[in-house]
């Protein structure tokens, strides 16, 4: 724990964070507090969260590789509210010295784990449970026209060994694969 009780577990990606809020429980349940500006602002999360949104996902679903272009690139906040997913992420950041690199987070909402991606980053996840329902913050709103997403078999990002015949969404079925995607990018974050 820190002196903000949260744990933070190592990830291994400069700029992400795999957190894990302390829990206060007692005979009639649990609490926690999920969110504080001042205290992430502390772990290092610069970012003023905009909007909130929650996804409830079956078994077998992944969605992503998404993330917003700029002017309206996303921070996301993910906290995991029930179930068990594996959460990817790919760094975009042409100036990072993790530039392409994949990290994947097994998240279960009994430990109440959340994962901090800035800016930057394509992201996705797969359920491992029955259902997962998945909260979390960005720190720009929704802006369809600056949507993108990489598809989450190409085969540069080797990932079709932990995720077999996902249920895919129509437009994730359609998003770019990584090679295609790198030369048509033109932005930077």
């Amino acid at each position: 724990m820190n002196k903000n009780n949260i744990h933070i577990v190592p990830a291994p990606i400069p700029g992400l964070l795999h957190l894990r809020p302390q829990l206060h429980e007692d005979p009639r349940g649990l609490f926690l507090e999920s969110y504080r500006d001042s205290i992430y602002a502390e772990l290092g999360i610069p970012d003023t969260f905009v909007q909130d949104n929650v996804v409830r996902s079956v078994k077998n679903v992944f969605r992503g590789l998404h993330f917003q272009r700029p002017p309206f690139a996303q921070a996301k906040l993910i906290t995991l509210i029930t179930g068990e997913i594996l959460d990817v992420v790919l760094d975009l950041r042409k100036d990072s010295k993790s530039y392409l690199q994949t990290a994947l987070f097994p998240l279960q909402a009994d430990k109440h784990e959340q994962l901090y991606i800035p800016a930057g980053f394509a992201h996705g996840y797969y359920v491992i449970s029955e259902e997962a329902i998945i909260s979390y913050k960005v720190s720009r709103p929704y802006a369809p026209e600056y949507q993108s997403g990489i598809r989450w078999d190409s085969p540069e990002l080797q990932l079709q060994e932990q995720f077999r015949s996902p249920l895919l969404s129509e437009q994730d079925r359609h998003l770019p694969n990584l090679k295609s995607f790198l030369n048509e990018y033109k932005f930077s974050f």
